[in-house]
């Protein structure tokens, strides 16, 4: 492991998973690299005209820009759980997650950075403020969401699950991601952080623009996602059940 990792400094780096993005990732990679922060693009299994561009941006800002090859598509959790695993074996400390679609407001990208070198320990999580381009039933949707993984924290210490903008701690992401499968598709922010506050780690919220781009690429498949969703759902709850008498503890004596 990375002297600069056994020794706590503080040197983050920014994990952007790609499938299929071709168009949208040469923005959100030119804005990300004005603050000067190395870059794990992490290829998920992408057609040939997505490879072709990843690979042409990391040879263009090869001084900058790792890139993750994924020979078959894993899902967003995949390839944020590849971008983690490479980050911590290159030296990194910490991982800021950024979608490759444009969503997140790249400005507030400092403001994270900051709150990651404060409390090296805590996961940074992104509460989303939403304007008017959000589709109103994926907003009203998240709330089932956010009932569930308040019943199974026994916590309103998660604000939002759902916001892919956050930083992670990279050795303890690590365990926990090795200790339990945390799901390869959409459900993986959510049962991650479910998963992070079980284990007693610490987490900040920070809120942050969120935006739905017109003409964006979504991957979510209203089928299968929303099957593994409920599936994780139903694992998250037993597994409450199970800790219950940890997390009521807890609850007691803050």
């Amino acid at each position: 492991m990375a002297e600069s990792v056994l020794n706590n400094e503080f040197k983050p780096a920014i994990v952007i998973p790609v499938y299929n993005h071709e168009d949208a990732i040469k923005n959100t990679l030119k804005q990300v690299l004005e603050y000067g922060y190395p870059v794990v693009l992490v290829n998920d299994g992408s057609h040939a005209k997505c490879t072709k561009v990843l690979e042409e941006l990391a040879q263009e800002h090869s001084d900058m820009v790792y890139l993750v090859q994924l020979d078959v598509n894993s899902g967003k959790g995949g390839a944020v759980k590849a971008g983690i695993r490479y980050s911590l074996t290159q030296g990194f400390s910490h991982a800021l997650q950024v979608d490759a679609d444009g969503q997140h407001n790249i400005s507030d990208l400092p403001l994270f950075m900051q709150a990651a070198e404060t409390e090296q320990a805590s996961l940074i999580c992104g509460v989303p403020i939403y304007d008017e381009s959000i589709p109103k039933h994926r907003y009203y949707s998240r709330y089932l969401t956010h009932v569930w993984v308040w019943i199974n924290t026994l916590s309103f210490k998660i604000k939002d699950s759902m916001c892919g903008f956050r930083v992670y701690p990279l050795q303890e992401t690590c365990r926990l991601i090795d200790r339990n499968s945390c799901g390869n598709r959409m459900s993986f922010d959510t049962e991650v952080i479910v998963r992070w506050l079980w284990s007693g780690n610490k987490i900040k919220n920070i809120s942050t623009k969120v935006l739905y781009p017109e003409n964006g690429v979504s991957h979510f498949n209203a089928v299968k996602d929303n099957v593994l969703i409920s599936w994780m759902h139903t694992r998250l709850f037993f597994g409450m059940l199970v800790r219950l008498p940890i997390l009521l503890w807890n609850k007691r004596h803050g």
